[in-house]
């Protein structure tokens, strides 16, 4: 089909340049610090977090992402779906190339989504993790579907008619924000600058969605794998809406045969989700 006017459809499918990026142990641990992980390995070093393993690509996944919309949408992107596909953990001390590629766009009533591949690989030789990020340019017009979306992950059976396995209860600091935005390199406004989130049409200050997924990824491990984070092997869910420095988040988890499907529910009141179509698998 013919590209509509400032969409860039050519740039589906094609990897960008490779990138280098040390892993150090220092940042790994500031990272598992600023998201409040009590996971031992992630805070002696052993493993960086799973959720670290988008630190070396947050850069690059976006110019991606941008690159294939309209100038005028660019400030329009929101963090809508994100997909770790985690072979194994990130190490201190190795060596990532990083790839990322956007692979497909879809029209919706009230935007645009955009799907980027990202490939991370270490000087081992091995793939250490892909991931799918889904970003919706509010506002943005699209006809249709073209290229791929990221892989399913919700669940066809609605869990929540029995009660969950497990809940786990988190909350947020009021300065987690300021903290996590250096380790995680996200120094966007939005999370650091109250004046300016409200301009946005924001509630003020809000949690990075990437915050919000490492809270969520330890609620997991200290349930199902204490002892040995590298048994996460997936994590993928929808960000229904921005959590707030000093909210409680409650996330409900319902073991689904060999998965586990799991919702994050804000304290503003009921009904009100933080995630939606929560996914884990486990090795």
């Amino acid at each position: 089909m013919s590209a509509p006017e400032g969409f860039n459809l050519d740039r589906l499918g094609r990897w960008g340049e490779e990138q280098e990026f040390k892993v150090e142990a220092e940042r790994t641990i500031a990272y598992a610090e600023a998201t409040n992980d009590p996971i031992a390995a992630h805070l002696d070093g052993t493993y960086a977090p799973p959720v670290f393993a988008v630190v070396p690509v947050t850069a690059m996944m976006a110019d991606a992402t941008l690159a294939v919309v309209p100038d005028d949408l660019m400030m329009r992107l929101l963090h809508g779906e994100h997909d770790f596909r985690l072979h194994r953990p990130i190490e201190p001390g190795e060596l990532l190339t990083v790839r990322a590629k956007p692979i497909g766009v879809t029209g919706k009533q009230s935007g645009v989504v955009v799907t980027t591949l990202v490939e991370t690989r270490s000087d081992r030789g091995d793939l250490v993790n892909e991931q799918y990020f889904v970003g919706f340019f509010r506002g943005g017009e699209f006809d249709g579907t073209v290229g791929d979306s990221s892989p399913e992950h919700g669940f066809p059976e609605v869990p929540r008619p029995r009660p969950p396995d497990f809940v786990a209860v988190q909350q947020f600091d009021e300065d987690q924000t300021f903290r996590y935005a250096e380790p995680a390199g996200d120094p966007m406004p939005i999370h650091l600058d109250d004046d300016f989130a409200r301009a946005m049409g924001l509630p003020g200050i809000i949690i990075h969605g990437l915050c919000t997924i490492a809270f969520i990824s330890h609620a997991l491990l200290t349930t199902v794998s204490p002892d040995d984070p590298s048994r996460l092997k997936r994590l993928a869910v929808r960000l229904s809406k921005p959590a707030l420095p000093k909210e409680t988040i409650t996330t409900s988890v319902w073991r689904h045969g060999e998965h586990y499907a799991f919702e994050t529910a804000g304290d503003e009141k009921p009904g009100k989700y933080v995630i939606t179509d929560g996914r884990a698998e486990f090795a």
